[in-house]
């Protein structure tokens, strides 16, 4: 039995592994995406499904106005004591000198819910987890952030012990334990009390091509921390590997002892013009997580089986017996459901009376026009991952705009700077037409112009998106049967961190795909759309 990597794929950054008796769980980063947290489900580390986002009330996340790829950084997943427990950070601020952000705390006694109003604990850095000590104290542990400009700005891992009692962080407890190497950009922590030492498992570099993950261990949890001598998982060094950007992940063992290791991995791809090394790739579908094999040597440190650069394929837990869940990602969603399919999400605040209704218009999902794709507060976007680097996607509209400040369709989406659509809109002379539209790097370019195509009156609207790795276009119908590819092929690289990375520092997500909504007349004309598919080729 294999695990095959990543086995979470598009967009699950950043993994938190638990085990409870026999089930093993994941929680992933969703950054301004809502609802916050996703978690999967396995009985195998083979086979993965989403059962959960945590965050689905604004009272545990409100995130109207966050930047782009602010809101929830690497959620710590732990269990102690009959309770989940979950603490977040909630990003503000993500350019320049400072990180504004806070990290909560919020509980549960299953893993589905409903979990308990949040605890603030502090803002003193991002990347907070829990550690649970034999004892029965607890401690946060966080890299610290310095806005200083002659300091670095990953000042080391913080430790500060938790009052259950108080429900509160002791600030007089608070101690650096851990600075780092010299390759620096220290975060990610989480600790494990294993044979009566402190390891503390560390990810470095950044989250790009240079990233990494260290263990420092140490006899007392204060420290001194020593450092492997060996960096534990790193493919910077392994410019060829299929698995790039190893790095921040945390531990877990199986109910017969065994160990793994779960950790944030990107996929990059290349244009046929470009050489392999550099650029190093486009990860079009995100930052995923993959699941490492772990043994332990004769000094009682951690070693990647099949080496620390990550192996696609990974021998799975002894005595596997395979426990497949069945396929949740909708081949075709009709909207005859009261709530979204658990695969769709919304941009920054959840979907409400004030985005649309799947009530209105029985087996339609309606959405009100509201911000652009280029806002930051209210976008009718309803969208879900890419997941695979070829797929297709489509649905079918009816909407009747007039003006072209109204517009509807099918997006494939970044950020606020990086996104396409093909849309409905209105046009003075021509009225109702079929347009496609950019934003990169947050220059605005209209593809049809004054040759955008009319659409018959009282028709409906088939859109589709056909990505293959490298570039993607979009088609239309009349008909739903015959359709008609638009000769406009769009870089697919736009979408990606790497790309992003380049011009904006955040650069934390993942292309998605969707149904929008855009109306800055403030008419709020609504769209209704009959379905939607998602295809992997």
């Amino acid at each position: 039995m294999k695990i095959i990597n990543p086995v979470l794929k598009g967009f699950n950054a950043d993994p938190s592994i638990i085990r409870v008796k026999d089930t093993y769980y994941i929680a992933n980063s969703t950054f301004e995406w809502f609802p916050g947290v996703q978690i999967h489900e396995s009985k195998d580390l083979i086979h993965w499904q989403l059962i959960s986002h945590p965050l689905d009330r604004t009272d545990l996340l409100d995130m109207k106005g966050n930047v782009d790829s602010g809101g929830v950084w690497a959620p710590d997943l732990s269990y102690a004591d009959g309770l989940f427990w979950l603490v977040y950070t909630d990003v503000k601020v993500t350019e320049g000198a400072f990180k504004d952000c806070t990290n909560y705390l919020t509980t549960a006694e299953n893993i589905r819910g409903p979990w308990s109003d949040p605890i603030k604990l502090n803002g003193v850095g991002f990347d907070a987890s829990l550690f649970h000590d034999d004892d029965g104290r607890k401690y946060l542990l966080q890299m610290e952030w310095d806005h200083r400009e002659y300091h670095h700005p990953f000042n080391g891992i913080k430790l500060t012990e938790y009052s259950v009692s108080e429900q509160r962080l002791l600030p007089q407890t608070a101690r650096i334990i851990y600075t780092g190497t010299d390759v620096k950009l220290t975060e990610g922590p989480h600790l494990y009390k294993l044979k009566g030492r402190y390891y503390l498992f560390v990810a470095e570099g950044g989250t790009v091509y240079s990233h990494q993950e260290v263990v420092a261990r140490s006899e007392d949890l204060y420290g001194p921390y020593d450092t492997q001598t060996e960096t534990f998982l790193t493919a910077f060094f392994a410019g060829d590997n299929p698995l790039q950007k190893c790095g921040h992940g945390s531990l877990v063992d199986t109910p017969a002892g065994e160990w793994y290791f779960a950790h944030l991995t990107g996929r990059p791809w290349h244009h046929a013009t470009e050489s392999h090394h550099d650029p190093r790739g486009w990860c079009t579908l995100g930052r995923e997580t993959a699941i490492q094999k772990v043994i332990w040597d004769e000094a009682g440190w951690p070693v990647i089986v099949g080496g620390k650069q990550g192996s696609l394929e990974v021998e799975a837990p002894k005595e596997t017996v395979p426990q497949p869940y069945a396929a949740v990602q909708p081949i075709t969603d009709d909207f005859d459901q009261e709530e979204l399919n658990i695969n769709f999400n919304t941009l920054r605040i959840p979907f409400s009376d004030r985005l649309g209704s799947l009530k209105d218009r029985p087996g339609y999902l309606r959405l009100i026009g509201r911000d652009s794709l280029s806002s930051c507060h209210e976008v009718s976007l309803v969208a879900r991952r890419w997941q695979a680097f070829e797929f297709e996607a489509e649905t079918k509209l009816d909407y009747q705009p007039f003006t072209y400040q109204q517009m509807a369709g099918l997006a494939n989406y970044y950020n606020s700077k990086h996104w396409s659509m093909i849309q409905v809109t209105w046009h003075e002379t021509l009225g109702r037409v079929i347009e496609i539209t950019e934003n990169n790097r947050g220059v605005f370019t209209s593809y049809l112009k004054d040759n955008a195509i009319q659409v018959p009156e009282g028709a409906s609207v088939w859109f589709k998106t056909i990505v293959k790795q490298d570039h993607y276009s979009y088609a239309y119908s009349f008909d739903g049967i015959s359709w008609t590819e638009l000769p406009i092929r769009l870089d697919a690289a736009v979408l990606s961190d790497d790309y992003v990375l380049q011009t904006y520092g955040g650069f934390f997500t993942g292309a998605f795909v969707g149904m929008i909504n855009v109306d800055y007349s403030g008419y709020e004309l609504p769209a209704d759309f009959d379905y939607f598919k998602y295809e992997e080729k």
